[in-house]
């Protein structure tokens, strides 16, 4: 018996790529985070980390425009990343109403660290792939996401 709902091939192509996708994603996340996970840090706080290695000194709602987070988790992350030692919270010196986000000595070390393990790891990731390929993924998931 045909299945109603899959019933054309242009539908059913369409959950085979979905389906694809969603491995794909999950796969390359799970490989991503493998380097992560091994220094002791989620997701969250790697990024938090990241941007401010990466940019300096910035305010949560700038930390949470670049990572692309909600605001109700960033807080907790924050904090917890201040209790190991590897932020700090200070004084924006334009703004004393404004705390800035800013990384520390020991959480610049634990990046230093991390930085070329996580690169490496990411062009493992993408080996198999030309430069063609790549730019090629990246438009196509550019398009995909309705952001031009």
């Amino acid at each position: 018996m045909e299945n109603k709902i899959i019933s054309n091939t242009q539908t059913e192509t369409n959950i085979q790529t979905l389906r694809a996708l969603n491995r794909c994603s999950q796969n390359v996340h799970k490989k991503e985070l493998s380097i992560i996970k091994d220094s002791g840090l989620t997701a969250s706080q790697f990024e938090v980390l990241e941007v401010l290695y990466d940019l300096g000194d910035l305010r949560i709602c700038d930390i949470i425009e670049k990572i692309l987070a909600t605001g109700g988790n960033m807080t907790v992350v924050i904090d917890n990343l201040a209790k190991d030692g590897l932020v700090q919270q200070c004084m924006d010196p334009q703004d004393k109403r404004v705390k800035l986000i800013r990384i520390t000595e020991k959480g610049k070390s634990l990046m230093d660290d991390l930085m070329p393990r996580y690169l490496d790891n990411i062009n493992s990731i993408f080996k198999d792939l030309s430069e063609a390929e790549k730019q090629n993924l990246r438009e196509i998931l550019i398009k995909l996401s309705g952001v031009s």
